[in-house]
């Protein structure tokens, strides 16, 4: 069962989505359309998470793990029964009164026929609530509110609208107390969405942090943004209430394994900064960055940079962060220096997992290269790698991409044009491609 409990004003949002049938505190009935209309999404390419927030539900007040979960078990159902099997399972939404049958259509008396099993259900759904029973045996005497509560869960699930006095006299309570109740809701519902105004402020904040601050965090940003500061405790009570969690950073599971085996190693900064080079092809500089698509896909673009030139020699990108990313683009260098290996040709990469690996570092000398690694937390000794990132995110719509191929396409692009096309001062106002070729020539003649 879900651990997500909606409250009632969430309930409601929930209920006006035109893909929703009814909402409880705990599960959403969703209409037999977009059952089928999101498995074909899914067949399609989308992730689940695009398919629910495309077709208007907030993935932060369901949840991405229920839209997963409810999307695996639709394919599995579309795959058994096809489209037929979902709006088998719905129950119609015809009259339940005894008007005759007679020359109706086969089609009109099976909804009939559906609306009576669903209001008979209905009726025994609630006398199994009035009438629950402790462990020993003893009968549970319900409140009128607890009972008030059951008849709306009820009304609400099986869009019974019109019965509200039958279901009272099942329950055995008044319909106006049932009316009075009902009411007080209001009361309840301005509560929640006064809550509702006060954590859009609070997910602000938090999506300001990117997620990374925790209740005494927004206290401290709150006390500078409003005159009267939110309690910290109604600051925790609704970071609880609407599912806003502090994203803590792990320790990374290759780091565990790598000190446990105690086979990865690193080597000295031998770069140390020495990022003014004249000659192209001796000093390379590699690291692997983040992208995150549009469907909230995470994919890893891998480079090597030559510092002389500036020029991207090698990359590979891939949705996987696998020694395999690192292995191809030591493959795609070698092939473009296709054995033209500067004597003294240096890689210098971070101290990550994948440049302390054995493997790796086997590769590297086979290359005849030399290896060099920046110290420990200091991204400014691999300065020229994160220089090209942070150009290629400011000019890159990589979160627009759908997928691996749009973003591949536009990696693609930018290479050539970063390489090829885009002139950069330093280099005597070259492109990096001109720039080698300029001085790779000027080598020769000298």
């Amino acid at each position: 069962m879900s651990k997500i409990l909606f409250n009632e004003h969430q309930r409601r949002l929930l209920e006006a989505n035109p893909n929703v049938n009814s909402v409880s505190d705990r599960s959403i009935q969703y209409k037999p359309e977009f059952k089928v209309l999101a498995v074909k999404e899914n067949q399609s390419g989308k992730g689940p998470s695009q398919v629910f927030i495309e077709n208007g539900f907030d993935l932060e007040m369901i949840g991405t793990k229920k839209a997963k979960e409810s999307l695996s078990r639709w394919r599995k159902s579309y795959q058994l029964h096809g489209e037929d099997g979902f709006f088998e399972e719905r129950r119609g939404k015809g009259s339940t009164g005894r008007p005759s049958t007679e020359g109706l259509s086969p089609e009109k008396k099976l909804e009939k026929a559906e609306a009576r099993i669903k209001y008979l259900e209905a009726e025994v759904g609630i006398v199994k609530k009035a009438r629950g029973t402790r462990e020993a045996g003893e009968e549970i005497i319900l409140t009128s509110a607890e009972k008030y509560q059951v008849i709306n869960e009820v009304i609400r699930k099986f869009q019974l609208k019109r019965f509200t006095a039958h279901l009272c006299k099942v329950a055995k309570v008044h319909r106006s107390g049932y009316y009075a109740w009902l009411e007080k809701t209001e009361v309840h519902a301005i509560r929640e969405e006064n809550d509702y105004q006060d954590y859009l402020l609070l997910k602000c904040v938090y999506d300001a942090f990117k997620g990374k601050i925790g209740y005494r965090g927004l206290y401290m940003a709150l006390v500078e943004l409003l005159e009267i500061p939110m309690n910290h405790k109604k600051i925790l009570r609704l970071m609880r209430k609407f599912n806003l969690f502090a994203k803590i950073r792990r320790k990374n599971p290759y780091k565990n394994i790598a000190k446990a085996t105690q086979e990865h190693h690193t080597v000295p900064n031998l770069l140390n900064r020495q990022f003014t080079q004249d000659e192209p092809g001796k000093v390379f500089v590699t690291d692997i960055t983040y992208l995150q698509m549009k469907t909230g896909q995470t994919a890893y673009l891998s480079c090597v940079k030559d510092v002389a030139s500036r020029e991207i020699i090698a990359y590979e990108l891939s949705v996987s962060l696998s020694m395999r990313i690192v292995y191809r683009t030591l493959r795609k260098l070698s092939e473009a220096l296709a054995g033209n290996v500067h004597p003294e040709a240096m890689i210098h990469s971070d101290q990550g997992f994948h440049y302390t690996h054995p493997e790796y570092q086997t590769r590297v000398k086979a290359m005849q290269l030399t290896q060099s690694m920046s110290r420990r937390g200091n991204c400014l000794d691999n300065a020229p790698i994160e220089s090209f990132f942070g150009h290629f995110k400011d000019d890159v719509d990589y979160k627009e991409a759908s997928n691996l191929l749009e973003l591949k396409k536009m990696v693609d692009e930018y290479m050539e044009h970063y390489n090829c096309t885009r002139k950069q001062w330093d280099l005597k106002k070259m492109t990096p491609a001109q720039y080698e070729g300029t001085e790779k020539l000027t080598l020769l003649i000298s």
